[in-house]
């Protein structure tokens, strides 16, 4: 039985596509770089797996999205074709929304590892030393719903930025021990850096010259520039 909107308009059609549960985040991850289905998934963690490969095949079949095996490894990876990059668009219209109308930094949504994993790949790096640095993160005020981690060791070298959730063996020369809230406001443009460390909801520890460069490697949520109409609460 087709499960449409039973309608031949084009904003009836498009939504057949667009509209289905997870499909709006599935296309954010894919323009934020996200290629192989485990890093996909790790942007929307609690879509199931299963769920997750369902849609990626009726992206498929819509023509949004191909699947292509990787030359000279195991595996496959995503790619958006023309179609899929004409929600480009959609997709930033949608976050610019978000980001001006709604209250976002509630307990329910915070989670530790969808923040750092947004983090890992807004890091400016041609402006981190000509060198490795590891910062490690403690969070705490995590909601209790939340089963997640919450240390991560963010590996920074210029050529590439990882994240991991357990130690990586080396030394670290960076720690920034925060209120998952005030971070996340940090995060989304609501509250400045220094305004969070200054109320001691976020605290970095180490040489002054890492501790003084660090919020300027933070290049912050791509809407963090949209001006807000509601007010949010800071921590």
């Amino acid at each position: 039985m087709h499960s449409g909107f039973g309608q031949f308009c084009p904003v009836a059609v498009a939504s057949e596509v667009f509209a289905a549960r997870w499909t709006p985040l599935i296309l954010r991850e894919l323009f934020a770089g996200s290629e192989h289905f485990n890093d996909i998934h790790r942007g929307v963690p609690l879509m199931s797996r299963a769920l997750l490969s369902r849609r990626l095949r009726e992206l498929g079949d819509a023509g949004v999205v191909v699947r292509e095996r990787v030359v000279g490894a195991s595996g496959h990876r995503y790619r958006l074709t023309e179609a899929g990059l004409e929600f480009r668009p959609v997709i930033d219209a949608l976050g610019q929304w978000g980001q001006r109308w709604t209250i976002r930094v509630r307990p329910e949504n915070l989670d530790a590892g969808f923040l750092m994993w947004n983090v890992r790949r807004r890091i400016a790096t041609a402006l981190l030393p000509d060198r490795r640095v590891v910062v490690f993160f403690r969070f705490s005020g995590v909601p209790r719903s939340y089963r997640g981690p919450t240390e991560f060791w963010l590996v920074l070298v210029r050529s590439a930025v990882e994240i991991c959730i357990e130690d990586p063996g080396f030394e670290v020369d960076l720690q920034v021990d925060a209120d998952i809230a005030a971070m996340a406001s940090v995060w989304l443009g609501n509250v400045p850096f220094d305004t969070a460390v200054r109320s001691r909801s976020v605290h970095v520890v180490g040489p002054k010259a890492l501790v003084l460069a660090f919020p300027s490697w933070l290049m912050l949520s791509k809407f963090a520039a949209v001006p807000r109409r509601h007010a949010e609460p800071t921590h």
